[in-house]
């Protein structure tokens, strides 16, 4: 099974990296923040990536071309013109980097990259967020729906206990938050059918506004809880955040070797 990810926007609320570079490939740690999340998809069997670039596609292109670069140690000899790689990293991938346009929308970047996914079900996932996602549990979620999408919800919005209150203010419980409290966002990692792309065809068509509201109209659109760590990278801040759990070998999402 394939996996898609968006990585074509301009990324406007961390400018100040995202001038030099595009968002999905800002630095945590050693590695830019989209191969964080392609080695949690790869160390679960997902070795296949198609990567939806637009804003500074060649940035995209030009590191996974020097992948083994970046990566290993080298030794080069000028004198016999060699090179050496020492140490080569484990990951044996198929990255396909596809240029989808500098404004194309998140539902138009699909439409344009349909001719690589053979037909087939395909994992989507967001350039910017990271998470112990477990694809496994998330596929058979898809499966067992029998709907032609699943995203992927996560409670970002409570963390306390939960007051229930009747119309005149009695409290009629105190209890520890459930899933279901607080606000349920989408955090990427959806399953979709291959129908989904044929509405995927126009430009400005927008995968969440357009396609994913149609799906739940539908009755098509399912939802897998997460209940693990998701974090998203919209602000230095949240560069801050994810580079001091990294630094510190703390990093929830880091469940490969």
């Amino acid at each position: 099974m394939k996996v898609v990810i968006l990585a074509g926007g301009l990324g406007t609320r961390i400018s100040e990296e995202s001038v030099f570079r595009p968002k999905p490939m800002i630095m945590i740690g050693e590695y830019p923040i989209i191969v964080h999340i392609m080695k949690t998809f790869s160390t679960q069997g997902f070795d296949d990536f198609v990567i939806c670039a637009g804003y500074r596609q060649d940035f995209i292109k030009e590191y996974f071309a020097n992948y083994f670069l970046y990566t290993n140690d080298v030794t080069f000899n000028t004198k016999s013109n060699k090179i050496d790689i020492h140490h080569r990293s484990k990951e044996e991938w198929s990255v396909t980097v596809s240029d989808t346009g500098f404004k194309t929308a998140t539902g138009g970047r699909v439409g344009r990259i349909g001719k690589y996914l053979d037909n087939e079900p395909f994992i989507l996932t967001y350039g910017d967020g990271v998470a112990d996602i477990d694809v496994k549990k998330l596929l058979e979620c898809h499966k067992k729906s029998g709907k032609l999408a699943t995203i992927s919800v996560y409670n970002f919005g409570q963390s306390k206990g939960v007051v229930d209150l009747s119309p005149d203010g009695t409290v009629q419980a105190f209890r520890e938050k459930s899933d279901l409290d607080g606000d349920l966002i989408n955090i990427g990692f959806m399953v979709l059918e291959p129908e989904v792309v044929q509405m995927c065809k126009n430009k400005g068509c927008s995968l969440e506004g357009d396609v994913l509201a149609k799906l739940a109209k539908q009755g098509q659109l399912n939802a897998y809880i997460h209940r693990g760590y998701w974090q998203c990278m919209d602000t230095m801040r949240d560069k801050e955040k994810l580079e001091t759990l990294w630094e510190d070998g703390t990093a929830p999402w880091r469940i490969w070797k």
